[in-house]
């Protein structure tokens, strides 16, 4: 038998007999062929068909051929823990935020300090906190002229309360951000700025429309998911120090309420607390967060901590 010249080949003696054998290549094995350039790499699966092709019927394999076969788990190794080198840096260092804040109704200094205190406890934290706008319910933050204003953030959280605000390209300044991956935390009345805009996409964004709010009091509050961490924390019964119930008119797709309190007046259930998927971004938010008292609170602060961290990836 005549050996194609073109190909590699393995030879196997069988008394005076010359037995030929084509080589393996990548090509030959679907899972060979795959794209390799998928973090998500089952090395154990590809050790084994390597493996497999060094001694399926126990032919022996060119020095070219199994070469070439630790090359690709050489490569494949590299790759594996490449991602995991990347992932352990990610997790190691602090964590960099940022803060959005301002506008009316409420005291944002203290809002700020409280709760980058409170987060600093669980988990180290890069801050940068921006206060534009002043204290009433229209402004065009000079932040969102910067095309890149959420780049190198891990998190974005908004406390600010521009109600009045309903310029449309300025709004879409800030969701793309959010949209393309940039994750986020909305904290009470982040749910009602922009409210007076006709377009969906900040509501959207927050994964609830909300257009009003009940009266001040101790609301209840029930865990619907007691097992996921952002609500673990709280205490069976807790109730809030005086705070604002958002009446919610609509809970977008992908919403999953995480908590929830009854209102005084008509007596429906509304999510106080929850998660939700925004394009490739995470979005963790919560209505309450409207008094002193509520951001000295260590069981709000707990939670809104723990949402910061989920909504990054920690």
């Amino acid at each position: 038998m005549q050996a194609n010249p073109n190909h590699l080949m393995n030879r196997r003696r069988r008394g005076n007999e010359s037995l030929i054998f084509p080589a393996p290549k990548p090509h030959d094995h679907p899972a060979l062929a795959r794209n390799t350039s998928n973090p998500t790499i089952d090395t154990r699966k590809h050790r084994l068909l390597a493996f497999n092709l060094m001694h399926q019927t126990n032919r022996p394999v060119s020095m070219l051929s199994t070469s070439f076969i630790f090359f690709l788990l050489l490569v494949i190794s590299l790759l594996s823990s490449g991602c995991q080198s990347s992932s352990q840096a990610k997790a190691s260092r602090p964590l960099r935020a940022l803060l959005i804040t301002g506008g009316c109704c409420h005291n944002y200094k203290l809002q700020g300090e409280s709760l980058t205190k409170a987060v600093g406890k669980l988990a180290a934290v890069e801050w940068t906190v921006v206060n534009e706008g002043g204290t009433g319910t229209k402004a065009m933050i000079p932040l969102y002229d910067d095309p890149n204003w959420a780049k190198g953030y891990d998190v974005v959280v908004h406390n600010e309360c521009f109600a009045d605000t309903t310029d449309t390209n300025y709004i879409r300044k800030i969701t793309a951000a959010h949209k393309a991956g940039v994750p986020a935390v909305v904290i009470h009345c982040a749910m009602h700025t922009y409210r007076a805009t006709g377009v969906d996409d900040w509501r959207e964004f927050l994964g609830v429309t909300s257009r009003y709010h009940d009266h001040q009091s101790h609301y209840p509050v029930k865990k619907v998911e007691p097992v996921h961490p952002i609500v673990q924390g709280i205490p069976d019964g807790w109730k809030t120090p005086m705070d604002e119930l958002y009446v919610i008119e609509k809970i977008w797709p992908g919403t999953q309420a995480l908590a929830t309190s009854v209102s005084e007046k008509d007596g429906k259930t509304y999510p106080v607390a929850w998660i939700h998927q925004y394009g490739k971004a995470r979005v963790f938010g919560t209505t309450f967060g409207h008094s002193d008292e509520t951001f000295q609170d260590p069981v709000f602060l707990g939670y809104l901590s723990r949402g910061v961290l989920w909504a990054a990836g920690r």
